[in-house]
């Protein structure tokens, strides 16, 4: 099926932002085996700050001019309030398209042409899978801005302006790729005659790795808060308990494995999702890269055994 879909703005868009993260995480790597001399290195320093955020860019020996891009990282809140407004929005409106036979505002389908290279067709059945990750993806990022709001006790970490800028435009244009994939897709039939079992073991997969997601979020917290649950410190504290025995970061984890059931339910055959599915690897990955190097070398009794990412392997 894959070989008759032709490659559209969307599809290189998400193939260049994943081979970027990907030769980040290897540029990464590689440089840890270098003299520290190079530590002092202009470019070296430029993208370690592009690369870190919060914690893992605290030790981070930077010139003064470049703390001026720096913004908090408690504003990530920001990222998923966007994402709860503009996914909604767009939920609803292919909502007026299933229900209602209602079309697409004409600056939609203006940018979904340029998006996919594939012409408007006159009628396409509504798809269910594109309903239900729709739905998923506003039920995650609501989620995630509670969680920001209520529950993550957050320091004085900086992200830099390029990240925070980057984190608002990649919700806009991740809802704009749902209906990418749908217009690439066919529906047949009635929306609930194409409930297939990909449907229940994507939906199943994302309520479980959004549990993962969500306690470990939990244990964070609670390395920050007393019992009484104020907060007592804001210092970086060695995680433990549920997943964080296999693994530093869970969390990085749970979010690949959420976006892998959004591509279930998209039958696994969306080569568009699947682009944004490794793009979320590589991005996660380095992230949860960067926080395991620094847990290593901050604690000499961090537990040697915990993979970075992915329990067993990475």
């Amino acid at each position: 099926m894959w070989s008759t879909v032709n490659l559209g703005v969307a599809d290189v868009l998400w193939a260049l932002l994943a081979l970027s993260f990907l030769v980040a995480f290897c540029a990464h790597k590689i440089s840890t085996y270098l003299p520290r001399k190079y530590e002092t290195c202009r470019f070296y320093v430029l993208f370690q700050d592009l690369i870190r955020y919060g914690k893992t860019k605290q030790n981070l020996k930077r010139d003064e001019w470049l703390r001026v891009f720096d913004v908090p990282k408690r504003w990530f809140w920001h990222f998923y309030a966007v994402s709860v407004g503009w996914n909604g929005l767009l939920l609803g409106l292919y909502v007026n398209v299933t229900f209602r036979n209602q079309s697409y505002p004409s600056w939609l389908t203006g940018i979904l042409d340029i998006l996919t290279d594939v012409p408007n067709p006159d009628s396409q059945v509504p798809q269910l899978s594109t309903l239900l990750v729709q739905l998923l993806l506003c039920l995650h990022s609501l989620r995630r801005l509670l969680e920001c709001l209520l529950v993550s006790v957050f320091s004085d970490g900086a992200i830099h302006l390029v990240q925070y800028v980057f984190g608002l435009g990649y919700y806009v244009v991740l809802g704009l790729t749902v209906l990418c994939a749908d217009r690439l897709g066919k529906g047949t039939g009635t929306l609930f005659s194409q409930l297939d079992w990909f449907h229940v073991s994507g939906t199943a997969l994302f309520i479980g790795a959004s549990l993962l997601q969500h306690q470990s979020m939990v244990l964070l917290a609670r390395l920050r808060t007393g019992k009484s649950g104020a907060v007592e410190t804001l210092a970086h504290r060695v995680p433990k308990g549920g997943w964080f025995e296999l693994v530093s970061c869970p969390h990085y984890f749970a979010e690949l494995l959420i976006y892998i059931s959004l591509s279930l339910l998209f039958g696994g055959l969306s080569l568009t999702w699947w682009l944004v599915v490794f793009y979320v690897l590589f991005n996660q990955a380095l992230a949860a890269q960067l926080c395991h190097d620094l847990y290593i070398i901050k604690y000499e009794s961090y537990p040697r055994h915990r993979k970075a990412f992915i329990p067993f392997v990475l």
